[in-house]
């Protein structure tokens, strides 16, 4: 009778990687990088709407392919990027409250599906390789990105929400700005949630900007360990 490898053996593991390719979770890290460190440009153009709608357009066709490695995944990813974006961009050329809110919330139904099927991989992932600590600093990122788009949403909602040192709206630059300041539990002051809902939020934020990293670090080190017994 013969025994079954021991799963701490030398033998190659099967790839069970979550998106479309190989490196869609790297391509996708790289998409939301990308969409952090070229948000402040927005602020020197007269209109930084086309900038900031380019960069979400590439976080959330990204998002498809990094979460689209099963059907079902990829037929929800694609049924809720496709008019997040289109009214996203109607928006931009036809001001409407409810294209506003449209792509708020599916843009944010979606990356919590992104969330989801990365936390679900970095879980059943049985070693550690790039693709996982890709998906684990990426889905950090998207979490930011999150609790950005929804401060706009409770801002388009409560428009007296958010008290900015600077006395304007919070816009897009603002809540991604506010939302990584909080994340990361630094909290300058120059923007203040006053609204009960924007400051539940916060809260939430940054108890997640605790919690993510020391349960995620955790993970990694227990796979990494399980491998080398």
């Amino acid at each position: 009778m013969t025994s079954s490898p021991h799963p701490n053996s030398s033998q190659p593991v099967p790839s069970q990687d979550v998106g479309i390719y190989r490196n869609s979770v790297s391509v996708f890290l790289g998409a939301v990088v990308l969409f952090v460190v070229a948000m402040p440009f927005g602020q020197y153009l007269d209109d930084p709407g086309p900038l900031e709608g380019v960069l979400l357009t590439i976080v959330l066709i990204s998002g498809v392919f990094a979460v689209g490695g099963r059907r079902n995944s990829l037929l929800l990813a694609a049924a809720l990027a496709t008019p997040a974006l289109v009214a996203r961009w109607l928006w931009h050329y036809w001001p409407d409250p409810f294209l506003q809110g449209l792509s708020l919330a599916l843009g944010t139904a979606l990356l919590f599906q992104v969330i989801a099927q990365l936390l679900r991989f970095i879980v059943m992932a049985p070693r550690v390789d790039a693709e996982v600590l890709a998906a684990g600093v990426a889905t950090y990122f998207v979490i930011g990105i999150v609790w950005a788009m929804l401060y706009l949403f409770v801002g388009f909602m409560e428009p007296e929400a958010f008290q900015l040192s600077t006395g304007k709206a919070l816009d897009g630059f603002n809540a991604l700005y506010f939302s990584f300041v909080t994340l990361t539990t630094i909290g300058y002051g120059d923007i203040s949630p006053v609204a009960p809902s924007a400051r539940t939020l916060a809260m939430l934020e940054a108890v997640t900007g605790i919690l993510f990293p020391a349960v995620l670090i955790a993970r990694l080190v227990s796979m990494y360990t399980g491998r080398q017994e």
